[in-house]
């Protein structure tokens, strides 16, 4: 994370959870790294609140189940009278699921899995998971507020942006996003119409367990249809399908008839699963200039290949704009190497996918 340095203040973390096994677990990858700070620990919600009001850190992991109050009205008062980054900690039950997604649409940063803090404990991925999510978090719009950052680079938002004229009419869109991902689809889905003209593939970085439960939750706030993406799947318009975790998702057609949805394990090797990379490279193949390819919020560089395939082709590009992202990384990463069309604050997106589709609205 480039924003942290030697010279930076440690960033001040609360752990918040009823398992002592699990506080101790995330205190010593926490207390290992030289840029974190253990800066309390509070054992059920009531305390978590107290600590918080108390210690005013930089960051919280929250445990989704606690007593006393639980994990989500934790965070809701949280994010009420001491707003800060949160990472809920979760199970991966069904329950568990459903209770992280309604977190981050109610404004938790992120989520850390039972399974990799936990358990059959895997203490590489654990490290490597929970600094990279503290590290964006302490980053993050909210985060940088808080902690009165006053250098940053200026923002997109707002400035002029070279572009291309669009031509084609897309036929599909695909979108790629990871952190800060689910609470931002939140806030876009609901805003297209059930009339969308194409169909819709989203890639959001997920572990197995959360995809279908997401995919439930949009389409309970959502005029279009959206479900989990199966094998087999037709792309039909008005319909948004999720890329189900743990695998990849990938699309093909014959001429003339509609794109057929495929699951797979394969590609292996691939930092994720699902890949934003994998199922764009596929759209572009299939579509050529008919396709629409927009990346999100999230870290890393997955979608750039994706991005940069479905633009040399000729098909449309849109990024996200550093102001609205919760993690300024995939954006970043396709709008430094020229392959973003148009970058757009996430309340305009909506706008943007209907004028690139030519929606009119039906009298």
């Amino acid at each position: 994370m480039g924003l942290i340095t030697s010279n930076s203040p440690p960033i001040r973390v609360l752990i918040a959870d009823d398992s002592a096994v699990m506080r101790a677990a995330l205190s010593r990858v926490i207390e290992s790294h030289p840029a974190l700070q253990v800066c309390g620990t509070a054992r059920h919600g009531l305390e978590a609140l107290e600590k918080v009001r108390q210690l005013r850190p930089d960051v919280v992991t929250l445990d989704v189940e606690m007593p006393v109050l639980n994990g989500l009205e934790v965070l809701k008062r949280i994010m009420k009278e001491f707003p800060r980054p949160v990472i809920m900690v979760s199970s991966l039950t069904k329950e568990g699921a459903e209770v992280t997604l309604e977190a981050l649409g109610v404004g938790a940063f992120d989520y850390l899995s039972k399974s990799d803090a936990g358990g059959a404990l895997d203490p590489q991925k654990l490290r490597r998971d929970l600094i990279e999510k503290i590290e964006a978090a302490a980053q993050s719009p909210l985060a940088r507020h808080l902690r009165l950052v006053t250098n940053m680079p200026a923002c997109l938002s707002g400035e002029p942006v070279p572009t291309e004229e669009f031509h084609a009419v897309p036929e599909i869109i695909v979108i790629g996003t990871s952190t800060g991902g689910p609470k931002a689809l939140q806030e876009i889905l609901p805003q297209l119409p059930s009339d969308l003209p194409v169909g819709m593939i989203v890639v959001q970085h997920m572990p197995p367990g959360f995809t279908a439960p997401f995919a439930r939750r949009l389409a309970s706030l959502s005029k279009v249809k959206v479900l989990e993406a199966a094998q087999g799947d037709v792309v039909r318009p008005g319909t948004v399908y999720i890329a189900p975790a743990g695998q990849h998702t990938t699309v093909s057609r014959r001429r003339g008839a509609r794109a057929i949805v495929h699951i797979s394990d394969e590609p292996a090797g691939t930092v994720h699963k699902p890949s934003v990379d994998v199922t764009m490279l596929s759209v572009a193949e299939t579509f050529g200039r008919y396709a629409l390819g927009i990346i999100m919020t999230g870290m890393g560089s997955d979608g750039l290949q994706g991005m940069t395939a479905i633009r040399d082709i000729g098909g449309m590009t849109i990024g996200q704009d550093e102001a609205t992202c919760a993690v300024y990384g995939m954006p970043r990463c396709c709008a430094e190497n020229g392959v973003l069309q148009k970058v757009t604050s996430l309340s305009q997106l909506p706008r943007q996918i209907l004028q690139a589709v030519r929606y009119q609205v039906r009298q």
